[in-house]
């Protein structure tokens, strides 16, 4: 009889347990994927040979163009490119507190050969330690070179002279740049381009303007009297 009440009684609970499962109209096998990647991506550490790939990296490099994040301002120029330096330039300005810091920067990192008064007479050059002489940013030959040029032998140096890329960032190499045009442009070079974003014609129709703006007040001033 106890054998019995026990078959009945897992008899019963196997019944229930098979009920529990039963979904009714849903259907729970999946059956076929179409697309089995898709539903289970595989998975490749970076450095391990990836077979999607032609060159089967699975760590890509990025798109040409990529500008790091950071680096907002655009830097492509290559080593050796000098027909690319000489049309290189920018769109910064600069307030005269940025310019005071790239004069600051230029007598830190230039001064030392260049001289402070950019003339080539730098401490190094005046101790008679280097028979050639550094450039002479107020010669002739540097007054109207391109900012690309210049640009470019801060950053990857020139002659006896290193790269500076290390010590500045973009922004400081051409604070450091324009601080040089300025003084350049005191001493007979080029206009000076790299001040407030205020154009040389704003302020002269600004200037034309000043007069006439004067005159209306006066007259307004003398019609309400």
């Amino acid at each position: 009889m106890n054998k019995i009440k026990s078959i009945l009684v897992a008899s019963l609970g196997i019944l229930l347990g098979l009920a529990s499962c039963d979904s009714g109209d849903i259907r729970r096998t999946p059956g076929h994927i179409y697309a089995p990647d898709m539903t289970y991506s595989r998975a490749y550490d970076a450095y391990t040979s990836n077979p999607n790939f032609d060159d089967s990296l699975t760590s890509r490099r990025p798109v040409a163009g990529t500008i790091a994040r950071g680096h907002q301002f655009p830097d492509h120029l290559k080593e050796g490119d000098t027909s690319a330096y000489k049309t290189f330039t920018t769109n910064m300005h600069f307030s005269a507190d940025e310019l005071k810091e790239g004069g600051r920067l230029f007598n830190i990192y230039c001064g030392i050969c260049h001289g402070t008064n950019l003339d080539g007479q730098g401490p190094l050059f005046a101790s008679g330690k280097f028979a050639s002489m550094p450039a002479n940013f107020k010669d002739g030959k540097y007054l109207h070179m391109p900012v690309g040029q210049m640009y470019a032998a801060v950053k990857y140096g020139k002659n006896m002279m290193g790269s500076y890329a290390s010590q500045l960032d973009i922004k400081q190499r051409w604070m450091v740049i324009a601080h040089i045009k300025k003084m350049q442009s005191e001493n007979g070079g080029d206009a000076f381009a790299f001040g407030e974003e205020t154009t040389p014609a704003v302020k002269a129709d600004t200037a034309k303007a000043g007069p006439m703006m004067a005159q209306a007040a006066t007259a307004g001033e003398g019609k309400k009297k």
